[in-house]
């Protein structure tokens, strides 16, 4: 539902000059989607959307262009700095555990990285699940893809 919602407002806000948050807010309800305007703010924040001049006097927002790999690695550092609590594996399976309310924007994180062996992730409110691409025996090690993935996540977490 976030996600699909994250979308949205990705598309209304390269469609249409939204001014503001009400605005985008209103736009978002005729089409379906019952946010409120602190969940709009959170959305935005998550997004990194900007205020940029629309050519007519005022502003608009914006999708950030120009965002570097360093930028994306620099702000999953920071994130799992401030959320994420411990990293366990099992198979092919990650969990990641954080503090309340910390899963979601972690797993933002992670999925903006857009890593090759990563499946996808699956967030709740302290713990998130990650896929990696291939199926592995049970080992006390982890190989391939979930090493891979493992030792990125873990690196995230060191200073």
């Amino acid at each position: 539902m976030k996600s699909r919602r994250q979308k949205k407002i990705l598309q209304i806000v390269a469609d249409h000059d939204v001014e503001t948050q009400e605005e985008l807010m209103e736009i978002l309800h005729e089409q379906g989607h019952r946010v409120t305007q602190a969940t709009i703010s959170r959305d935005m924040k998550e997004l990194r959307l900007l205020k940029v001049p629309n050519g007519r006097g005022g502003s608009k927002y914006a999708i950030q262009a120009n965002v570097t790999r360093g930028d994306l690695v620099r702000r999953a550092r920071r994130i799992f700095e401030d959320y994420v609590c411990s990293i366990d594996f099992s198979g092919p399976l990650i969990m990641l555990k954080t503090y309340p309310g910390g899963a979601h924007a972690v797993a933002a994180v992670i999925d903006e990285l857009d890593w090759p062996e990563m499946i996808g992730s699956i967030a709740g409110d302290d713990s998130i699940l990650i896929l990696t691409h291939t199926e592995y025996p049970k080992t006390e090690k982890p190989t391939g893809s979930t090493a891979i993935l493992l030792d990125r996540l873990q690196d995230l977490m060191k200073e």
